[in-house]
C-alpha cells in the first residue's frame, strides 16, 4: 500500500510537561485510521502537529514523500464542531476552500455543487446552517474538508455531538462515501464502538505522556455487514482494546450500567 502521511519520533512538551512522547503513526492511501484515546492523553496535540498548527520538539512530518512539518494549510482538518459560518449559504460555506484559494465565487460554487448529490446534500445549496439538522450540517463540513484536501484529512471526533439514531445513520454513509472519494483519513475518536466500526487500523494512545501502545488491525474489509457489531469478531476487537486500554482509562455509567471512556 501507498503511504501517504507519517509522522516519525514525535514529542511536544508545554513548559515542562511532555504532552506525547516518540509518537510514530502512518496513514496509506484510501484508509481510514482511528487515533483512540481518553481525554488530555495529546491527540489533538498530535493533530494540530500533524496539521502543521503547531511545531513538534523533535521528529518529522511527511505527507506523499514530502516533509511537512510546521506548515500549515497542507493537510486538511475538520474539528469537533462544524464551524460553518451561520450567515453563509451551504453552497458558500462548502465552497470556502476554494474561493480562499483565489476561485472565482461562481466557479468554486459550480465545482462544490458537482457533490452535493454524491454526498447527499442535493436541495440544501442555498439553505443557512441553522436550516439544516445535525447530521447534514457534518457532511456539509465534510465535503467542505474535502475540497479543501490533498487526498488526506485529519478529523477530530467528527461525529461526537450527533445522537446515536443519527450517528449509525451517518457512519454508513461515511463508509461508502470515503470508498467513492479515496479520501485517506486519520480520526480522533472516544468512542470504542465507533472506532471498530469504522476503521482499518486503530493506533491506541495512552499514557503521560501519550505514547502509542498498541496497534489494531480490524481484518474484516469495508464495507462491512450491517450487523457487523453485533458479532463475536467485533466483540473480540473490543474486547482487545479495553485491554489495551487498561482498566483505569473507564468510568461505570449509572444510567446505561456500561463502560464509558473518561
Amino acid at each position: 500500500m501507498t503511504e501517504v502521511l507519517s509522522a516519525a519520533h514525535i514529542t511536544k512538551s508545554y513548559g515542562e510537561r511532555t504532552i506525547i512522547r516518540d509518537i510514530n503513526v502512518h496513514l496509506n492511501e484510501q484508509e481510514i485510521v482511528c487515533l483512540l484515546g481518553v481525554s488530555g492523553v495529546g491527540k489533538t496535540t498530535l493533530f494540530h502537529i500533524l496539521s502543521g498548527l503547531s511545531q513538534p520538539d523533535s521528529g518529522s512530518v511527511m505527507l506523499n514523500g514530502r516533509e511537512i512539518t510546521g506548515q500549515p494549510g497542507k493537510i486538511s482538518y475538520m474539528l469537533q464542531k462544524d464551524l460553518l459560518l451561520p450567515y453563509k449559504r451551504i453552497i458558500d460555506n462548502v465552497a470556502l476552500p476554494l474561493t480562499i484559494r483565489g476561485m472565482k465565487k461562481q466557479k468554486a460554487r459550480e465545482k462544490a455543487a458537482a457533490y452535493f448529490e454524491q454526498f447527499g446534500l442535493s436541495g440544501t445549496e442555498f439553505e443557512y446552517p441553522a436550516q439544516l439538522s445535525g447530521g447534514m450540517r457534518q457532511r456539509a463540513a465534510l465535503l467542505r474538508t474535502y475540497l479543501s484536501s490533498e487526498g488526506v484529512a485529519l478529523l477530530d471526533e467528527p461525529f461526537s455531538a450527533l445522537d446515536t439514531i443519527t450517528k449509525s445513520a451517518i457512519h454508513d454513509w461515511y463508509l461508502d462515501i470515503m470508498q467513492k472519494i479515496s479520501l485517506s483519513t486519520l480520526f480522533i475518536t472516544h468512542d470504542i464502538d465507533e472506532a471498530i466500526v469504522l476503521s482499518d487500523r486503530i493506533y491506541i494512545l495512552s499514557g503521560s505522556p501519550g505514547q502509542i501502545t498498541d496497534e489494531i488491525e480490524i481484518e474484516e474489509k469495508r464495507p462491512r455487514a450491517r450487523d457487523f457489531s453485533l458479532t463475536p469478531a467485533f466483540l473480540s476487537y473490543k474486547k482487545q482494546i479495553v485491554s489495551a486500554l487498561g482498566p483505569g482509562s473507564f468510568r461505570i455509567q449509572e444510567k446505561d450500567d456500561g463502560l464509558e471512556m473518561k
